[in-house]
């Protein structure tokens, strides 16, 4: 028999926005509890920058909801692609921002490690390995790089389960950062800097 109050209950939750641009995909997810109210996840090389937002919209309508609705945001902060990781967290806090909602930064590292227990998570990219230790879902350390052959499991966070972090640590956030395990390929220009206008 379902009580009365469960649909009180249900929409007591927050309704956490959460999305992924860490790799080649633009990914989301509208969840409330252990609802799934709706997601996406789009493969795309390049173009995230130009979706995500009409993307995340998209969801909310088919949801019948709007960005009012939203109590808090997750955002997967890495480790990803330098650009689609940047994206990503300046898309987070500048929608926290304007709504007045706060924002969650969620790592794969974290996403992968949400259960009980002791567990090791190992990300492997084409440069190398790195493994962080979470207990019950708390990192015993920052991650570190391995040199050993360990096993590698998936690099990429399922964005219900950011979406269910996020809620936990709505109390408690701060502005998201990007995690970078490197520097980014590309190094800063030797030119001097442009005078602007304004400055002169």
């Amino acid at each position: 028999m379902v009580s009365d109050t469960a649909p009180d209950l249900v929409s007591a939750q927050p309704l956490i926005l959460a999305f992924d641009t860490s790799a080649a995909h633009c990914a989301a997810a509208l969840v409330r509890g252990e609802a799934v109210i709706a997601r996406r996840d789009e493969a795309m090389d390049r173009g995230q920058a130009e979706r995500l937002l009409t993307m995340l919209e998209e969801m909310l309508a088919e949801a019948g909801s709007g960005w009012a609705a939203l109590d808090g945001i997750g955002v997967v902060t890495g480790p990803g692609n330098f650009t689609g990781v940047r994206l990503a967290v300046a898309a987070a806090r500048g929608l926290a921002l304007a709504l007045g909602i706060p924002a969650v930064g969620v790592s794969v590292f974290e996403a992968l490690a949400d259960r009980p227990g002791e567990v090791t998570i190992t990300i492997a990219d084409k440069r190398g390995r790195f493994s962080q230790a979470f207990h019950n879902g708390s990192p015993l350390g920052p991650p570190s790089e391995v040199t050993d052959e360990a096993s590698a499991g998936p690099s990429r966070a399922d964005t219900v389960v950011v979406a269910r972090i996020a809620a936990r640590r709505l109390a408690t956030a701060s502005p998201p950062a990007p995690l970078y395990l490197r520097p980014a390929d590309a190094l800063p220009s030797s030119d001097p800097v442009p005078v602007l206008l304004d400055d002169a």
